[in-house]
């Protein structure tokens, strides 16, 4: 939509991913240790699954910089990993992988 901010087009695309995720039931329960949410990995992928990482670390971060009013990453580049998480785990949730998508072109990425 012409004219509209790139901060409320991903709070949209923010509030979409988590209702996808917990309709794809991938909405985790439980919270995750404060150790493995400390993890400096990439994705924090030696201590969390890409869905936790998405849930617990990538979108209260992203919501946060919006609340605050904050600069947005320049860069994204997210959706990658997400194929390959999913690729690797045998699951293929095509609308998931257009939100972070859309995600990646508004934060700067391909």
């Amino acid at each position: 939509m012409p004219g509209r901010s790139v901060h409320a087009a991903l709070d949209d695309e923010l509030r979409a991913l988590e209702t996808l995720l917990r309709d794809l039931d991938l909405w985790h329960r439980e919270t995750p240790s404060a150790e493995a949410l400390a993890s400096t990995a990439p994705f924090a992928c030696d201590r969390l699954l890409f869905t936790e990482w998405l849930q617990f670390l990538f979108i209260p971060r992203l919501r946060a910089l919006l609340v605050a009013g904050a600069p947005l990453p320049d860069r994204c580049d997210i959706t990658p990993m997400a194929e390959e998480y999913f690729k690797a785990n045998a699951l293929a949730p095509g609308e998931l992988l257009a939100i972070l998508r859309r995600i990646d072109r508004l934060l700067g990425g391909a």
